[in-house]
């Protein structure tokens, strides 16, 4: 008896009866005795990406069980899209039918005519949500997480890899969570180039920390000005990843936490027009861990300004964090507890580096299908 693979088939249509199209391409695919068709998400209205003026879509996904290899199934979704009014070389343009082969068991192709698993999955809520429908316990065979970790990092929202767009890796998380030491690795690993807060140039910073609140806005402007120039598209070109040891979001953050109302006022002011000329990150990555433990590394590492320090100010940001990443829609977000990244083994490096180089531009290589 001939064994069967078990495939995920990305659903959509954005011309004549939507949903119609759909069932009818399921229809011809599962009516070939090589196909059966086991399990469908619902379907839900999308916007069409990258072009506004389009017809909204239906998307949604299907399991199947098949004897075809990847090639053979591939070459029937194309035959049920033809069959269904699909022209060739329709891609971004409207369509009665589009069916991609997003998964086949866990095997990995990345050819010329065929990359298994699809390479946008990972970008994609609309096909994420379907999975996880199904199976949010599935694992793609590439990242090696599961398909609900994957829909989690997109908060609800689909990407797409802008080669022109700035290659930017900001590692985020309150004071003493190990930001600077993850970007360092980073940036050895992808490679990229690592752009450090200015701690240790800003003048202020020491005298605000020691009481000096007179000078807060200072420092706080003198960060706002140095990061909005460091970040700013101009001197982040395309053709080079870099990372850094910050989000720029957190601006506000430490500005409505140090700040009067007076001083906050004027840097509230003047924010927005530092903030639009700002590179929006490929990726953020949120690191996590207890305020208490953050204090602990604080301590070993004993930068002076940072010895007076209080537990409840770290509470205060953490709190601070975690209400800015809850509501996260600039870019995809990975979140990691900082103790799966205790002694930085090369196993959970190279985990890491896998999930961030899958959102940035990047050129494929083909090779077998395995």
């Amino acid at each position: 008896m001939t064994e069967r693979a078990t495939a995920y088939i990305g659903l959509g249509s954005n011309l004549g009866d939507r949903e119609r199209s759909i069932r009818e391409a399921l229809r011809i695919l599962g009516g070939n005795g090589v196909v059966e068709v086991t399990r469908v998400s619902d379907l839900k209205e999308t916007l069409p990406l990258g072009a506004a003026d389009h017809p909204k879509y239906l998307n949604g996904v299907a399991e199947i069980r098949t004897t075809l290899q990847p090639g053979e199934l591939l070459a029937r979704l194309k035959a049920a899209e033809t069959a269904l009014g699909r022209l060739p070389q329709t891609s971004w343009q409207p369509r009665p039918v589009d069916l991609d082969l997003l998964l086949f068991d866990d095997r990995v192709c990345d050819g010329p005519d065929l990359t298994v698993p699809h390479p946008d999955i990972h970008l994609r809520s609309f096909v994420l949500d379907g999975l996880c429908q199904l199976n949010p316990q599935l694992v793609h065979p590439v990242l090696k997480e599961t398909v609900g970790e994957l829909s989690r990092r997109l908060a609800g929202g689909d990407f797409l890899l802008d080669p022109q767009s700035s290659r930017l890796v900001s590692v985020s998380g309150v004071i003493g969570v190990g930001k600077t030491t993850l970007a360092r690795r980073l940036s050895q690993s992808l490679p990229a180039s690592v752009l450090f807060e200015p701690y240790d140039t800003n003048p202020f910073l020491s005298q605000v920390y020691a009481g000096k609140t007179e000078l807060a806005l200072d420092s706080q402007l003198y960060f706002l000005v140095h990061r909005a120039e460091q970040l700013s598209p101009e001197n982040l070109p395309s053709d080079r990843a870099f990372v850094t040891d910050y989000v720029f979001d957190k601006e506000l953050i430490y500005a409505r936490r140090l700040l009067d109302g007076e001083q906050l006022r004027l840097y509230e002011s003047i924010y927005p027009s530092f903030a639009a000329r700002v590179a929006t990150p490929s990726v953020v990555i949120y690191l996590e861990d207890s305020p208490a433990n953050c204090l602990e590394r604080i301590h070993r590492r004993n930068r002076p300004y940072e010895q007076r320090m209080k537990l409840e100010f770290l509470e205060s940001l953490d709190a601070d964090y975690k209400q800015l990443f809850a509501n996260w829609r600039a870019c995809p977000l990975i979140r990691i507890p900082a103790s799966r990244l205790t002694g930085y083994s090369e196993e959970v490096v190279d985990h890491v580096v896998r999930q961030v180089r899958a959102y940035l531009p990047a050129e494929k290589k083909p090779t077998a299908c395995a």
